[in-house]
């Protein structure tokens, strides 16, 4: 294979994986955090489409454990996104790192 085609190549790839990261990032995931009492939708671009708080978990007592189960369930909704984009990257790549 000569170097233009591999340019070639590697160009459409690089074409391949922008297009399929700008569906994942147009993509919305939803978690179910907290027993249940916490759900987050979140775009693959990161940002909060929506949180619901069950009715139950709000207890004007117990403020600080509300705000640290929110924490906790909006980090895990941007790990799934991260997971989800690891997955693209491996998949396109066969594992390997690349520098776009």
């Amino acid at each position: 294979m000569n170097m233009q085609a591999l340019m070639q190549q590697a160009q459409k790839m690089q074409r391949e994986m922008q297009k399929k990261q700008a569906e994942l990032e147009a993509t919305t995931f939803d978690l179910t955090s907290a027993g249940g009492a916490i759900k987050i939708k979140i775009k693959g671009s990161r940002q909060i489409e929506s949180i619901e708080i069950d009715k139950d978990a709000i207890d004007p007592d117990e403020k600080e454990m509300l705000e640290d189960l929110i924490k906790v369930a909006v980090n895990e909704a941007i790990s799934l996104v991260d997971q989800a984009f690891e997955q693209l990257n491996n998949s396109m790549t066969n594992g390997m790192r690349m520098p776009f």
